[in-house]
């Protein structure tokens, strides 16, 4: 790709992100909101999608398909070096993203069989 003011602009910003979420607990804070959002998300998928009761089945495939393909992607990536024990930031959101998601949906699945 070439090198132009706005691709410098972005690694810069990028940079100044990652750096600032070196501190341990910052990048833990921003884990435990991806988390939940992923959990809030789930709730509404599952609360919209379930008022009509036709969309359930299409919403359920939508979420798995992504789902799967966040799990391929995150984990599909080469082996991390044994001495390193951070990930790249945005994975490791991400990855929190779709655990609580799967958790939200599993909570929601629970609730509507009692």
């Amino acid at each position: 790709m070439q090198q132009t003011r706005l691709n410098s602009l972005i690694n810069t910003a990028a940079g100044q992100i990652e750096l600032l979420f070196r501190n341990p607990w910052r990048r833990i804070s921003l884990n435990i909101i991806s988390f939940l959002m992923g959990f809030f998300m789930a709730s509404g998928v599952s609360s919209s999608a379930g008022q009509d009761a036709v969309w359930d089945v299409m919403a359920a495939g939508v979420v798995v398909v992504f789902i799967e393909f966040l799990s391929n992607w995150i984990y599909g990536q080469k082996k991390r070096p044994a001495v390193t024990i951070r990930g790249p930031l945005f994975i490791d959101v991400l990855n929190k993203f779709k655990i609580g998601l799967t958790y939200g949906l599993f909570l929601e699945a629970f609730k509507l069989n009692s």
